[in-house]
């Protein structure tokens, strides 16, 4: 049984930083893509980012080019994102996302070939 656990939400002033992580259990963590989500009341879920089962391939989505950095540790079957530069349009619940084999999707799937997600953290950003 898949599990994934996201932690480290919270409320930040704009500017401010924050790292959420996300504790994998249930497969081999490494042979899979991992992504995160994240969805803001009264909006579509968005593919924020994504790393492939190694960590040589990353996506983000434009919004956060630049602010935010997905990173993985096989050793400890746990996917982070560290974002930086919050702004209050980043407040949403963040989901965190494993892949149905090694690689995520940009296009052609509207899953992002993800196939579970954890159930999110709750991340506000005060103006």
């Amino acid at each position: 049984q898949v599990q994934l656990v996201e932690s480290g939400g919270g409320l930040v002033q704009a500017g401010g930083s924050l790292r959420l992580s996300c504790a994998a259990s249930g497969r081999t963590f490494s042979m899979y893509a991992m992504g995160w989500f994240r969805q803001a009341p009264g909006k579509e879920r968005e593919f924020v980012a994504g790393i492939n089962w190694n960590g040589d391939s990353t996506y983000y989505v434009d919004s956060v080019k630049g602010r935010f950095t997905i990173s993985r540790d096989n050793g400890k079957n746990t996917v982070y994102l560290q974002m930086d530069n919050l702004k209050p349009e980043d407040t949403a619940d963040y989901y965190c996302a494993q892949g149905r084999n090694q690689y995520y999707y940009v296009i052609g799937r509207n899953d992002y070939g993800m196939l579970y997600w954890g159930k999110g953290t709750l991340v506000t950003v005060s103006s």
